[in-house]
């Protein structure tokens, strides 16, 4: 892991990248549980988990230094601990999650249908809706080219608007630039930030 400057630099580097509007989320899920200190004293403000295991023990010790989002597979069994210790949950991806969440949630759309990644259809957003969800995630197919992913992200922008949804989760390492370019609210970065 990089030290604290050096972090603190590709972090306000990312930033400037993807613009002052969008919210850079440190995805922390190869982060270890010591490793997290740095990352605070290089003054990351937002961190995202996949694992509720990982979310509970890292919280416990780094509590209050960070604002907790979840980026994992959401387990209807997980979302207790989810609703005490996040602030939004990106990864929303069924209906009885959903019924049980009581923080802001974005949910998860599978634009490509891809069997291997969770997500809902696009045609059933609609349905999601009477829970309030706050806006769409997506994770696109994986590509060599950061620009394959550039027409995943306008679909997913597009069909928030049909729905009058303002936030968007996409973009990881490999592509947030152009996902900031298409409209992303919110950047899941990991690897660019600490390696």
């Amino acid at each position: 892991m990089l030290s604290p400057t050096e972090i603190r630099a590709r972090y306000e580097q990312v930033q400037a990248e993807v613009g002052a509007g969008v919210t850079v989320v440190a995805a922390t899920k190869y982060v270890s549980l010591e490793e997290m200190g740095v990352l605070a004293e290089a003054g990351i403000a937002v961190v995202g988990e996949n694992r509720v295991q990982d979310l509970e023990a890292k919280h416990a010790v780094y509590g209050d230094a960070f604002q907790w989002h979840f980026i994992g597979h959401l387990q209807s069994n997980k979302v207790k601990v989810v609703n005490r210790l996040c602030t939004l949950v990106h990864s929303l991806d069924s209906h009885s999650a959903a019924e049980r969440l009581e923080v802001p949630a974005l949910l998860q759309v599978n634009l490509a249908g891809e069997r291997t990644k969770g997500g809902v259809a696009p045609v059933e957003v609609a349905d999601y809706l009477k829970y309030g969800i706050r806006g769409l995630s997506t994770m696109p197919p994986a590509a060599e080219d950061p620009e394959a992913s550039r027409s995943w992200f306008r679909r997913l922008h597009a069909l928030a608007g049909e729905h009058g949804l303002a936030e968007l989760s996409m973009g990881t390492t490999q592509d947030y630039r152009i996902a900031g370019e298409e409209g992303a609210t919110y950047v899941r970065v990991g690897s660019v930030l600490f390696r």
